[in-house]
């Protein structure tokens, strides 16, 4: 009897070793990576943006600007089951500026699916690898593209709702990014989205002058 109860702690104790052993080797496998967090930024900075708790865009840009406007980092974690992918947003706190100025041709926008190009080109989000690789590697020769890698600036807005998507997205972007760069500081902002009206046709032009 005793040595039955002996062999079944053995058996029981060499299961746990095992199921431990498991265990770590599962957590180091999974790979944790930043993207957008630079040098000069501490990891206390950065505050969870929990994405999938605001009932719209418009709240979320909100808590996004308030965190900001605190000195901190908005971010966003996204979890698989081999990585934990944390995506910090450089938004400013526009309670301290008038205006800022970024050219327009440093600029990507993805809204919604869409991606979108100086409000001419517009192309939809499984292009967005093509598009990125095209501005970062301009490196100034067309005018309409980016200046360079530091300068470029990737907007991502939705409308009021429907912004379910905005996770894949983030995946999406980033995993581009990493590809054509072997890099991970990208500068995204989360976004409101304004609608330019296209210019008047060249004949009105012409009459108000």
């Amino acid at each position: 009897m005793r040595t039955n109860i002996k062999i079944s702690f053995l058996i029981l104790l060499i299961l746990t070793i095992i199921g431990c052993q498991n265990s770590e080797k599962k957590e180091k496998q999974l790979v944790r990576i930043d993207f957008g967090k630079w040098d000069n930024k501490n990891d206390s900075l950065g505050v969870e943006l929990i994405y999938n708790r605001f009932k719209n865009w418009k709240d979320l840009l909100k808590r996004t600007e308030r965190i900001a406007c605190n000195d901190s980092i908005p971010k966003i974690t996204l979890k698989s089951e081999n990585r934990i992918k944390t995506i910090y947003f450089h938004n400013p706190c526009w309670e301290n500026f008038a205006c800022i100025l970024i050219k327009q041709k440093n600029t990507i926008e993805i809204h919604n699916d869409t991606i979108n190009k100086n409000y001419e080109n517009f192309y939809p989000l499984d292009s967005l690898e093509i598009v990125l690789k095209r501005d970062i590697e301009n490196n100034g020769e067309n005018p309409k593209l980016s200046d360079n890698l530091e300068k470029l600036l990737i907007y991502v807005s939705y409308d009021k709702n429907g912004f379910e998507n905005l996770p894949k997205t983030l995946d999406k972007l980033t995993q581009a990014y990493e590809r054509i760069t072997n890099k991970t500081d990208i500068n995204i902002w989360l976004n409101e989205k304004f609608d330019i009206p296209p210019p008047p046709p060249l004949k009105e032009i012409i009459e108000i002058e």
